[in-house]
């Protein structure tokens, strides 16, 4: 059988990523896909923990520019996740996943709130825990939130789920034909180039916490499971 390279980890979802093509909501086909490949790699023995994003139905920076308060913008981007994080976890129970949904800000209703020993006592018991609603505090990004959850937990890398984009580029390769894709990076070159790979915060964190960060494209599937085995795909920042 199959060993995974990395044992405990963080996959950080965006919004954009479960929105597919449409660019907007919540594809099924597309959350249906990602649920398979975390069985994929929950089956070979990965502890496995998902931040989600909101960003397929609400952005709090959009929300801030167009005069709404901030804070207030944030505080719905958050909700926003919590609907990924719950439709996730359906996808992934529908097809045998145990999962657990833990939020930042309590909604008992409908998930347990975030403890850090609980969530880690679900990772060895093989349970996915999705973490929703960001870090509970306006102004941080769901990226930060990955970078901070990885340290608690103590996971082992932080794989960046992108759609459509296998890495990360010296410029958008979308809209520039020449764009050069790096195979590795530190994290102080992400800094220095501002590559946008996570946030300042986000990326310092992941320095401080010597957590590497593997970039790659979603859309491909069995992409995941790669990432796992330690297989050459997409960019890694680490060093």
């Amino acid at each position: 059988m199959l060993q995974p390279k990395y044992k405990r980890v963080i996959l950080k979802l965006s919004g954009e990523a479960l929105a597919g093509e449409v660019g907007y909501g919540i594809t099924a086909p597309v959350i249906s896909s990602v649920a398979l490949q975390i069985r994929d790699i929950v089956e070979l023995g990965a502890q496995v923990a998902v931040v989600v994003g909101g960003g397929n139905i609400w952005r709090g920076v959009s929300g801030s520019k167009q005069g709404m308060d901030r804070a207030t913008a944030d505080y719905m981007g958050m909700l926003a996740t919590v609907l990924n994080a719950l439709a996730l976890q359906d996808a992934l129970e529908n097809i045998g996943v145990d999962t657990r949904v833990q939020t930042s800000i309590e909604m008992r209703q409908v998930a347990e709130p975030y403890i850090r020993r609980k969530a880690i006592r679900h990772l060895e018991k093989s349970r996915v825990v999705i973490f929703a609603a960001g870090t509970g505090n306006p102004y941080f990004s769901t990226d930060t939130t990955a970078a901070l959850r990885a340290a608690e937990i103590e996971a082992e890398v932080i794989l960046m789920a992108k759609n459509n984009v296998d890495g990360v580029y010296d410029a958008d390769p979308k809209k520039v034909a020449t764009a050069t894709k790096f195979e590795t990076l530190s994290y102080m070159d992400v800094l220095n180039k501002g590559l946008g790979v996570m946030d300042t915060t986000a990326i310092t964190l992941c320095m401080d916490n010597k957590i590497p960060i593997v970039v790659f494209n979603i859309s491909e599937e069995g992409n995941i499971k790669r990432a796992i085995l330690g297989e050459e795909i997409g960019t890694i920042v680490e060093g």
